[in-house]
C-alpha cells in the first residue's frame, strides 16, 4: 500500500473550480475529492456504489474500538459536549476542546493516525470535568453498572495522563510490543511472547496455503490461557457485521456479473463465520475478477495496526473503473513477467511464473474504516503471499484521491523552498505527476506482486518491522524500474530522464520533508515513513565515497542535490536485493538492524531546520478526506431510480451524521 505523500509537481486537468478544502486544524487539512465519471454509470452501478458505501460506513465503529477499549465511549462522550455545549464557542478552551475532538474524529480514537502518539489536550481538566458534570444522565455513555463518578475517573486518566495508554502501535523491538500497545487487539495481561507461542502451535511451516492466522481475531487471556475472539456474525463485532452483510446483499442484487456475484457471496459467508479458508476462497475469486467496473475492499485487511503484524484493521474502499488511466497500468501488468525476470533479486527469490497481476486505475467512490480519512493512493491485494503466486494480485491506482493532494498544494511555495536549483524544479514542474503516479502504479502492481518467500519461511517471521520492510521492498522495486528504458519502449514515458523527478522527490523527503511530521526529540515510527528513510538513508551512506547523494548547504540552508542518477538506480537495485533476501529467509535479526541503523533515529539539526522551514510556508504536514454524499431518489413505488451525488458537507458535520446513522456498537 502507497501511503500518500506531500505533491511536488505538476497536477492533472481537473475541474479548477471544485472546491478542495473543507477544514484545518493542528497538523492536519481536511480536504473532499471530486468522483468524476460518476454520471456515466449505469443505474444499477450507482445503486451498487450506494449500497456498498452503505455497508463501508456500516463498519465505523469496528476500526475505533480495534484502536482502542474506550474510543467509542469518549467519541460519544466529545460528541454530547460538542452538541450541547452552552458557554461561549470562542473561548480558549472551547476552542481547544473542538481541535481535540477533531483529531479525534481523524484519528478514529485518541491516538494520532500516523504516529500513534496520544493527542494531548489543551483544554484543562477542571474544563472537561464541568462540561460533564453539566449533561444530563441520557447524555452519558455509561458502560453497563458504571457511575457517573467512575466515567469521568476512567475518561480523565485516559485523556489527561500522558503515560497511560501512550502510543497505540509500539514498534520497539527490545520491550514487549503487545504490552506497550494502547489498541485494543490483545486482551488484559496477554503478552508477546503468549502471542507467538500460541499461533506458532496453530502454524504448519509444511502448509504450502497457510491462513492468515490473527487476521480477524482478538487474543484475549481467560482463566489464564490464550484463545481468540473472531469477528464474524455471531462473535466479536457482529451488530456491526450484521449491518455489513446487509449491505452487500443489497449489492449482491445488482453485481454486475456472476463472478462478482460469486466473490460478494463468499465475502457474506466468511463474515458470518469468520472462517479464514472462506475469506481466501473470497480473496482468489475477488482478485481473479478484472471484468466488473465497480469494485471494492472491505473486510479486516492492512495489519500495520498491529504491533506484530497479524490482525487486519477493518477498512473499506468503493471504486469504479478510470478507462482513460487504465491502459497505463493495463500495460505494465501485461508485462509483468518481463519485469520479475529482470529484476536484479537473486534469481532463487523470483517468480517463476508471474499469475494473474491486475492493475487498473480507479476513482476512489468512498473511504471508510482505516481508510477515512487518511487514506492511501495505491493498493495492492489480496496481501497472502501464496495467493499472490498461485492467483496473482489486484492492483489499483487511486487517481481522484492522487489528483485531490495535488490540486491542494498549488502555489504552496514548497518546490522554491526545497528544491536546490531551478533546473530542478523544472524538472519536477514536467516530470513528477506522471513519475509519481507511474511510482504507484509500480509499487502497487509488481513491487507488492514480486519476489517469493522461500519453503517453509513464516509470512510473520519479521515480526514488528514486517511492514516497514514490505513497502521498502515495493518502492525499491518502483525506483529501480522507473529510470528502465522498458519504460519508454512501453510507451508509457516519452524523456529517458523523466524518472528523475521521482527520484528527486523520494531522497528529498527521505531525508528531510517527511520529518516535517515528527515532533522534535521523537523517531520515525510509522512504516511507510521508515521505509522512506531506509531507502534514502542507505543509499546517502552507501553513495558516500562517489557523493552520488550528498546534503548541500547554500546560504546556510540544506539541500539534497544527485550527482549522479545511475549510479543511484544501481544502489536502489544492490538494496532491493537484500530487502528481498531479508524478506524471502526471513531474516529477523537483519530486519531489525537495517531498520534500526537506517530507518528510525534523526538528526536533531537538521529536523530543527526543516521544522523551521515548513512554519514559513504553513503546509500541513497530514491531510485527509471527508467523503461524498450518495443520495437515493426514489419513485411511488419505493424504487431508487437514480443516485445523487452531492459535495458540500462540512467536516463536523460529516463526522456527526456518522455516529448518528452508523452507530452499530455500545454507545
Amino acid at each position: 500500500m502507497v501511503a500518500s505523500m506531500i505533491s511536488l509537481g505538476a497536477s492533472a486537468v481537473v475541474d479548477k473550480n471544485f472546491n478542495y478544502h473543507v477544514d484545518r486544524f493542528a497538523d492536519i487539512e481536511v480536504l473532499r475529492y471530486e468522483v468524476p465519471e460518476f454520471d456515466r454509470l449505469s443505474l444499477n452501478q450507482k445503486k451498487m456504489i450506494y449500497y456498498l458505501s452503505q455497508a463501508a460506513q456500516s463498519g465505523r465503529d469496528i476500526i475505533w474500538d480495534q484502536n482502542g477499549r474506550y474510543n467509542l465511549q469518549i467519541r460519544k462522550l466529545l460528541e454530547n459536549i460538542y452538541t450541547g455545549y452552552k458557554g461561549d464557542r470562542e473561548s480558549k478552551d472551547f476552542k481547544a476542546f473542538e481541535k481535540y475532538l477533531k483529531q479525534v474524529w481523524f484519528g478514529n480514537g485518541i491516538h494520532h493516525h500516523y504516529s500513534t502518539d496520544k493527542f494531548v489536550p489543551e483544554f484543562s481538566e477542571s474544563f472537561f470535568k464541568a462540561q460533564v458534570d453539566a449533561l444530563p444522565d441520557s447524555q452519558l455513555p455509561l458502560n453497563p453498572g458504571e457511575s457517573r463518578e467512575d466515567m469521568v475517573a476512567t475518561l480523565t486518566k485516559v485523556i489527561f495522563d500522558p503515560g497511560y495508554m501512550q502510543k497505540r502501535v509500539c514498534q520497539d523491538g527490545t520491550v514487549d510490543v503487545v504490552a506497550n500497545s494502547a489498541s485494543n487487539l490483545y486482551g488484559d495481561g496477554v503478552t508477546q511472547a503468549e502471542v507467538e507461542e500460541y499461533y506458532a502451535r496453530l502454524k504448519d511451516p509444511s502448509d504450502p496455503r497457510p491462513v492468515s492466522y490473527g487476521l480477524n481475531a482478538k487474543v484475549v487471556k481467560e482463566d489464564g490461557k490464550i484463545k481468540e475472539e473472531r469477528y464474524h456474525l455471531n462473535g466479536l463485532y457482529g451488530a456491526a457485521i450484521a449491518k455489513i452483510i446487509y449491505w452487500l446483499d443489497m449489492a449482491k442484487g445488482v453485481a454486475e456479473n456472476e463472478a462478482q456475484k460469486n466473490y460478494i457471496t463468499k465475502l457474506i459467508d466468511y463474515y458470518v463465520t469468520g472462517d479464514l479458508r472462506l475469506f481466501d476462497e473470497y480473496s482468489i475469486l475477488w482478485a481473479e475478477d478484472t471484468a466488473s467496473d465497480v469494485d471494492f475492499v472491505n473486510g479486516f485487511i492492512e495489519s500495520y495496526g498491529d504491533p506484530l503484524g497479524m490482525t487486519g484493521s477493518w477498512e473499506s474502499y468503493v471504486n469504479f473503473r478510470n478507462n482513460k488511466s487504465t491502459s497505463r497500468t493495463k500495460t505494465i501488468s501485461d508485462n509483468a513477467q518481463w519485469f520479475e525476470d529482470h529484476s536484479p533479486v537473486d534469481p532463487r527469490f523470483r517468480k517463476p511464473m508471474v499469475k494473474g497481476v491486475s492493475a487498473k486505475v480507479i476513482n476512489a467512490a468512498m473511504l471508510a474504516g482505516d481508510a477515512f480519512p487518511s487514506t492511501a493512493i495505491g493498493i495492492n491485494l489480496p496481501n497472502a503471499n501464496w495467493i499472490r503466486a498461485e492467483h496473482g494480485s489486484k492492483s489499483v491506482t487511486i487517481e481522484n484521491i492522487t489528483e485531490a493532494y495535488d490540486m491542494a498544494s498549488h502555489g504552496n511555495g514548497f518546490n522554491e523552498e526545497f528544491v536546490i536549483d531551478a533546473p530542478t524544479r523544472k524538472l519536477l514542474e514536467d516530470y513528477l505527476y506522471i513519475t509519481d503516479m507511474l511510482h504507484t502504479d509500480l509499487h502497487e502492481c509488481l513491487g507488492h506482486a514480486s519476489g517469493q518467500l522461500l519453503p517453509g519461511v513464516d509470512p510473520d517471521a519479521l515480526k514488528e518491522n514486517g511492514s516497514a520492510l514490505e513497502e521498502a521492498r515495493a518502492d525499491l522495486f518502483a525506483l529501480y524500474y522507473l529510470a528502465d528504458p522498458k519504460l519508454q519502449e512501453l510507451g508509457i514515458l516519452d524523456n529517458p530522464d523523466a524518472y528523475k523527478a521521482e527520484y528527486y522527490k523520494y531522497m528529498l523527503n527521505g531525508l528531510m520533508t517527511q520529518l516535517n511530521r515528527i515532533e522534535p526529540g521523537k523517531d520515525v515510527e510509522e512504516a511507510h515513513m521508515r521505509n522512506r528513510q531506509l531507502i534514502a538513508a542507505w543509499i546517502l551512506d552507501k553513495g558516500k565515497k562517489d557523493k552520488v547523494v550528498e546534503l548541500v548547504k547554500k546560504k546556510g540552508k540544506t539541500y539534497v542535490k544527485i550527482n549522479d542518477y545511475k549510479k543511484m538506480r544501481s544502489l536502489v537495485g544492490d538494496l532491493l536485493k537484500e530487502i528481498q533476501r531479508i524478506r524471502s529467509e526471513g531474516d529477523y535479526q537483519a530486519g531489525v538492524d537495517i531498520i534500526n541503523k537506517y530507518a528510525v533515529k534523526v538528526d536533531p539539526k537538521l529536523h530543527k531546520e526543516v521544522l523551521q522551514r515548513f512554519s514559513t510556508l504553513d503546509i500541513p504536514p497530514y491531510r485527509g478526506f471527508i467523503n461524498p454524499v450518495y443520495v437515493p431518489v426514489y419513485d411511488a413505488n419505493g424504487e431508487i431510480t437514480d443516485v445523487k451525488l452531492t459535495y458540500g458537507e462540512g467536516y463536523a458535520d460529516q463526522m456527526l451524521r456518522l455516529s448518528r446513522d452508523f452507530k452499530t456498537l455500545g454507545f
